[in-house]
């Protein structure tokens, strides 16, 4: 009955997002499905609030959002994202790499505040060429496209921690993947828009590479700092934020009115929210229940983790399915290398449509489009990538 409860509450928050509901209202609904079927006391259950603050893992989540949000302000006024894809059109004179690769960039800083920053190059790519919500998918779909195998993700190190694969090799399998990841993207997408970019082109790109620099130099900061230094994202960001103060001459009296205007209050309510409902389904247990339920399926092994991976990164996320499946997915296979690419790429497609996930959610906050619009648009392409992955395991075991 615990996995039948954990659906009744995703229902109701299908259910509360469908008749458009705020997300906020879906989500509170959802907390209160699960804290009445699953009869958890009420002690216990402000005591899993407060882990939002006590865990740094979550509370850094709203912190970082925070001060990327206070960034973004600062780079708007400077205009520096503006001037940054002023200078991508003198590059490549490509909107569709614009819209598609800048966020593909931006997706190596491990954080889902990265988000609003993919969300302000996307749709200046894009305006007037997409909707709105064609332009939620798309900052997602390539933003995330590095989270897939990247080893500055926790669940990538997680999952190469528990399984024993070598990290090189892993990176070398999801080769293939990353590419199904950026095809799906195109051409379901980005031919939509005109490659033109309604500009002339560059007569000098090496000083448009250069321009491009002086105008990312802070994100391409915190990358270093995140990746090189072994600095947390919120210890980056707030260098950056104070180089930014000196560098491009900010007084006190622009300071201030930003303090106040980047506390995104919806963004920030519905990303608590979806972090309160986290730390309730870890406490109900349910995603301990699954594994025994599945192996019961008279399917190939592989494909009841395939199922497992789905399922449990759908309700939680990766890092816990991933903490909770993988011991029990090599201990049952013997998969080495395909056996990792082949659940990386599941959890990577089930965080796509999982109400759980933060950047989901500041993605449709950021585009003003509903979540289970966003989730809608993006499931027959995760399907496909699924499918795709499913596939390519069977081609790897069979050489590796």
């Amino acid at each position: 009955m615990l996995v039948v409860y954990l659906g009744i509450v995703f229902l109701t928050i299908v259910i509360l997002i469908a008749i458009k509901r705020p997300l906020y209202q879906a989500i509170l609904g959802g907390l209160i499905m699960l804290v009445i079927l699953y009869q958890i006391p009420i002690g216990d259950a402000c005591i899993q609030v407060t882990h939002v603050f006590t865990h740094w893992d979550s509370f850094q989540i709203l912190i970082s959002l925070y001060l990327i949000t206070f960034l973004q302000r600062m780079l708007e006024t400077r205009q520096q994202i503006k001037l940054a894809q002023q200078d991508l059109n003198g590059l490549f004179h490509n909107r569709r790499i614009n819209a598609g690769g800048a966020p593909l960039f931006i997706g190596l800083l491990p954080s889902a505040a990265a988000m609003i920053l993919c969300g302000d190059i996307v749709k200046e790519a894009t305006d007037g060429y997409l909707d709105s919500k064609d332009q939620a998918f798309t900052a997602s779909w390539f933003r995330h496209i590095p989270e897939s195998t990247l080893p500055t993700y926790a669940a990538v190190l997680l999952m190469a921690n528990i399984s024993g694969v070598p990290l090189s090799e892993f990176i070398i399998g999801m080769i293939v993947p990353i590419c199904a990841l950026s095809f799906i993207g195109y051409f379901s997408i980005l031919r939509k828009i005109p490659k033109d970019p309604g500009v002339e082109r560059s007569q000098n790109r090496w000083l448009d590479f250069i321009h491009l620099f002086q105008h990312l130099w802070s994100l391409l900061a915190i990358i270093v700092f995140i990746l090189v230094f072994k600095l947390s994202v919120v210890s980056a960001v707030l260098i950056v934020i104070v180089l930014c103060i000196f560098i491009y001459h900010f007084h006190i009296d622009e300071l201030l009115p930003m303090v106040k205007s980047s506390f995104e209050k919806k963004m920030i309510l519905n990303t608590f929210l979806v972090l309160v409902l986290k730390e309730l389904i870890a406490y109900t247990g349910v995603l301990e229940v699954l594994p025994e339920m599945l192996l019961t399926l008279p399917i190939p092994s592989y494909l009841v983790f395939v199922i497992l991976f789905f399922v449990g990164g759908i309700i939680s996320g990766s890092s816990g399915i991933i903490a909770l499946g993988t011991p029990i997915a090599f201990a049952t296979i013997p998969g080495g290398m395909p056996l990792m690419v082949l659940l990386m790429c599941i959890c990577h497609g089930a965080s796509q449509l999982s109400p759980t996930h933060i950047c989901l959610v500041v993605a449709a906050d950021y585009f003003h489009v509903s979540l289970g619009d966003l989730i809608r648009k993006t499931l027959p392409k995760t399907l496909l990538f699924c499918f795709i992955a499913i596939i390519y395991y069977n081609i790897l075991i069979l050489i590796y």
